[in-house]
């Protein structure tokens, strides 16, 4: 090779070599302080997108498991709850046995019905004050619990756990509860009114925008027919006399679950169940109206008030008889509701035994991506100094061979 001054190739060349393993020395050294193959996405694009994908998954899982786990803690509130309703319950057969003797007097059938009366009164109690998380146990609506890996839509019915308790109370149990249904034959027109309970609901093409009406319910035109309009419709009537959302349709903030009943949608009708306050009402003496103020196509089939509506008591020997049969009748369906209840806690038990397999394997798989090889990464960080330290020796030697030309000009 010719000796020349006016580039050193020799020189450019370990120069550029030092430059590669320098970077690749920095790149292994990464890997040692974060413990991750991948730090960057030059490292691996398409590992990272698989990796962070995963990470998705695997944070949405854990949520779930938490999700699931409160789910359980609510139903097990609702199933001590219940435990002591039947303790009450058992309670009360024996003082209604007793009342149905005839070796008991009047007099004293008075104080057993007065302790009667307080186990219903209790029983009530724990129906509307059972709370969890700052939300009622017992109630008509279900309770969703959302599981998800962050895949699909949130709309899948299969990403979510529903459960029913269904409400609480001793005139539900022990007495037959009032009930009210409206009927429709049409679609109900703008404008169009109900009185439900006390509380009037007005029909709407169009929700009111601007500042919010309490207890309008709009009208479903979205429907591929007309039942599935009316169907639609008398969700949201359900839900704004429930105090919730219906039909993808939130109403406004001052329209709050109605106090007196509970509604339930089923084709062209309204079924309304008197709460235990609107019994309460009943039972002393009220009423609870359920007209309609405008329209045609409305109707209550049981006239301008709830019908039925008794309340239990063993005052005499025939209505200790009778509350007997209804004591037993009660006792077998709170045993059916725990057991409902016990079953969707194993179910929910059994997501989370899922769920926590699910991220095991998939922080495996995510680790097996993102983790660096350290024995890898400790033979690299040899070689990579070896060859940073020979690459300097290397570029000295060169820069120095050029300064053999003044040896021919001596």
């Amino acid at each position: 090779m010719a000796l020349t001054i006016l580039n050193n190739i020799s020189s450019i060349a370990a120069e550029n070599q030092l430059s590669i393993t320098s970077s690749n020395l920095q790149s292994t050294l990464f890997q040692l302080s974060s413990g991750s193959r991948i730090n960057s996405g030059a490292d691996d694009a398409a590992g990272l997108a698989i990796a962070n994908g995963l990470q998705a998954n695997v944070s949405a899982l854990t949520q779930s498991a938490r999700n699931a786990n409160d789910g359980v803690g609510s139903l097990q509130v609702a199933d001590g709850a219940l435990a002591q309703v039947t303790t009450l319950l058992n309670r009360a057969v024996t003082l209604a046995t007793e009342s149905a003797t005839g070796t008991v007097s009047n007099p004293q059938r008075t104080a057993l019905n007065a302790e009667y009366t307080a186990i219903q009164n209790e029983i009530d109690r724990i129906g509307s004050n059972t709370n969890y998380n700052g939300g009622q146990v017992f109630t008509a609506a279900p309770t969703s619990v959302y599981i998800s890996d962050s895949s699909g839509t949130t709309t899948q019915a299969s990403n979510f756990i529903s459960v029913t308790t269904g409400t609480l109370s001793a005139a539900n149990l022990l007495g037959g509860a009032a009930t009210a249904t409206l009927a429709v034959n049409g679609l109900p027109a703008n404008n169009d009114a109900v009185t439900i309970a006390g509380t009037t609901y007005t029909f709407k093409s169009a929700l009111s925008t601007g500042p919010q009406v309490a207890n309008e319910v709009l009208i479903d035109a979205s429907g591929a027919t007309t039942a599935d309009q009316l169907a639609n419709t008398l969700a949201n009537l359900a839900a704004a006399v429930n105090g919730g959302a219906g039909a993808g349709t939130v109403y406004g903030s001052p329209t709050v679950a109605n106090a007196n009943t509970t509604a339930s949608a089923q084709g062209n009708s309204v079924t309304f169940t008197a709460t235990a306050a609107g019994n309460a009402l009943i039972a002393g003496g009220g009423t609870l109206a359920s007209s309609v103020g405008t329209g045609t196509a409305e109707k209550f089939l049981n006239g301008a008030t709830f019908a039925g509506g008794s309340a239990s008591n063993i005052s005499t020997a025939t209505a200790a008889q009778a509350a007997l049969a209804a004591i037993n009748s009660a006792i077998q369906s709170i045993a059916g509701t725990r057991g409902n209840i016990g079953a969707s806690i194993n179910r929910l038990q059994s997501a989370v035994t899922v769920i926590n397999n699910q991220v095991q394997n998939l922080t495996s798989a995510e680790n097996g991506i993102t983790a660096a090889d350290i024995p890898s990464a400790v033979a690299s960080l040899t070689k990579y100094s070896i060859l940073e330290q020979t690459g300097i020796s290397s570029l000295a030697q060169a820069n120095q061979q050029q300064q053999l030309v003044l040896k021919l000009l001596q």
